[in-house]
């Protein structure tokens, strides 16, 4: 998260809180993926904290390390897939799906890239006007192109999706990416992470406004 430590810690605080809220809603298996995101973010979110503290004591050197790849791990390499793939396990057969399947595709594409970028170059994190900044020497010709993958990956399947007010989700998290891209484009995986992770407490609702129930001999989403 940006800012500082403690806003960091409070936000993986809450998000954990409210994860552990949201799994206890989930009314069938298919959920459990996706209600756990924000539990996720909690964690994202609580490694920052932890790099903004070695960060501003210049020193844990191996922590710091740490702490600045399980961010981005989670960033570049687990959301491209975690959002897709929570999705499809809750959409019925059908043209929805094999959408979501191509971008699930399309996902796996951008963190294999950005996984094979964490292991090839180097990234080195620095605090810089109240934010952190992930500075790194990734191909720049490749960056617009991952850029627009994992947009596609991470927003496109909130609005393709048939679960009931999963475009609420995915309004924020698009407004959340335009802000972030204006406003603060130097520190957008920190910044939009932040974001996205606030914004996931609005999974609790999508969960338990979907409710299973017996239809014959399948069960459906009402």
């Amino acid at each position: 998260m940006c800012f500082s430590a403690g806003a960091s810690f409070a936000g993986s605080a809450m998000l954990a809180g409210i994860g552990v809220a949201t799994l206890r809603k989930v009314s069938h298996p298919s959920q459990k993926l996706f209600a756990s995101i924000p539990l996720l973010f909690a964690v994202q979110q609580f490694s920052e904290g932890i790099l903004w503290l070695t960060l501003r004591a210049n020193d844990y050197g191996r922590l710091q390390d740490t702490a600045t790849y399980i961010f981005l791990l989670f960033a570049l390499i687990i959301w491209p897939i975690m959002v897709p793939l929570s999705v499809i396990k809750m959409e019925k057969p059908g043209a929805r799906k094999i959408i979501l399947k191509f971008l699930l595709a399309t996902g796996v594409i951008v963190s294999s890239y950005y996984a094979l970028c964490l292991l090839s170059f180097n990234v080195e994190p620095g605090i810089r006007d109240f934010h952190i900044e992930y500075r790194n020497n990734f191909p720049d010709k490749l960056a617009l192109p991952a850029f627009i993958l994992y947009t596609a990956s991470t927003i496109l399947p909130l609005f393709v999706s048939g679960v009931k007010k999963m475009y609420i989700f995915g309004l924020l998290v698009l407004v959340s990416c335009i802000i972030t891209g204006i406003f603060y484009r130097e520190y957008l995986t920190s910044v939009w992470c932040f974001f996205a992770a606030i914004i996931s407490a609005v999974i609790y609702y999508i969960i338990t406004q979907e409710k299973w129930v017996p239809e014959t001999e399948n069960l459906r989403f009402q």
